[in-house]
């Protein structure tokens, strides 16, 4: 019997050491230097220099007519006399100081309360009345098929916001005024003749039909362009889901509205306490002045009718804190409801 190599004299085999592979060794590998991104202000300097440019002629504006009157607001706690020094701003310092008397005065004052009161009433009945209009109507538009119909509706409901406050009251008088077409109709087939435009109790419902005739096509364009950014595959999907035309509104359409909704009514409350100044205060005499003073004109007619400047100052102070607030809280309650509203949280 011959033995094969490597075999045992039994011719078996004798095992066979298998090595173990070693491991790679894998150099470790040297850290890069971390880059955060951020670009120096001189090289953003240098390559923003034309936007920055075109900017200054607005900031200059903002600058002068907005935030250097803020100082102005000193003479809320002084007995303000222009005539102290030989122009009104260097009277600033010689005019005595009073503290908060001018504060308390206010709230003392019943015809202060009297025109809080109608400006309350008068933003809220703007905020039920007013607000959903813009919404309702750019929903309609945006259901009309045809651009060329759709176009022109939005240009004619969007013209009265460049008319004017006089031009607005003037066409309102010449149609629901004593002497107006619909009197006149009325009194030719014999029916008693009405004037609203001096109709004291209707007053707040007539202002805010004013409102809605003259600024309801700007609140159309801005949800338009909120409603131009929905994708037309979520209402082909919720057709297929066999969702009908209200069903696509309410579930598609609405809630793509929501962020924008949130967004102005919390502007719409900050200004709450500037329902109007030339709207008012063109129709002041003929309804008179119990149903038409606002916050607005009696600033107004305290500061530049009556003189006292000081006293005005200090209800207008009063009525910037008060919006202030208002736009905080009514940015907190966006935030609550998932909203973004003004800023962010």
């Amino acid at each position: 019997m011959s033995l094969t190599a490597g075999s045992r004299p039994d011719g078996t085999r004798p095992p066979v050491a298998v090595e173990e592979p070693t491991a790679a060794v894998v150099p470790k590998a040297v850290p890069e230097k971390q880059t955060t991104g951020k670009i120096p202000w001189r090289v953003r300097l240098r390559r923003d220099r034309a936007l920055i440019l075109m900017t200054l002629p607005a900031l200059a504006l903002l600058l002068l007519f907005h935030y250097v009157p803020l100082l102005g607001n000193v003479v809320a706690f002084q007995d303000y006399d222009p005539y102290a020094a030989s122009n009104g701003v260097t009277a600033i310092l010689h005019s005595p100081w009073l503290g908060v008397e001018q504060f308390s005065r206010m709230v003392d004052d019943p015809l202060f309360w009297d025109a809080t009161r109608n400006t309350v009433v008068l933003f809220l009945l703007q905020l039920v009345l007013f607000f959903p209009v813009p919404i309702a109507l750019a929903l309609l538009i945006n259901s009309v098929i045809r651009p060329r119909v759709r176009a022109v509706a939005q240009a004619i409901m969007y013209l009265p916001h460049f008319f004017s406050w006089v031009l607005v009251v003037t066409v309102f008088q010449q149609v629901f005024g004593g002497a107006g077409i619909i009197a006149q109709t009325m009194e030719k087939h014999g029916w008693g003749g009405f004037d609203l435009m001096t109709n004291a109790d209707f007053f707040k419902f007539l202002v805010t039909a004013q409102s809605v005739w003259k600024d309801a096509g700007w609140g159309i364009i801005v949800f338009l362009a909120a409603l131009a950014a929905v994708s037309t595959d979520l209402y082909e999907a919720a057709a297929m889901d066999g969702a009908g035309r209200w069903r696509r509104m309410w579930h598609v359409t609405l809630p793509a509205l929501r962020p924008v909704i949130a967004l102005l009514l919390v502007l719409r409350v900050g200004d709450a306490l500037s329902v109007g100044f030339e709207q008012f205060l063109l129709q002041r005499d003929a309804v008179g002045v119990g149903a038409s003073e606002v916050l607005d004109t009696y600033v107004w007619n305290m500061g530049i009718q009556n003189g006292d400047f000081s006293y005005a100052a200090a209800v207008g102070l009063v009525k910037g804190a008060i919006g202030i607030c208002l736009v905080l809280a009514a940015n907190k309650f966006a935030h609550l409801l998932g909203e973004q509203g003004v800023y962010k949280k």
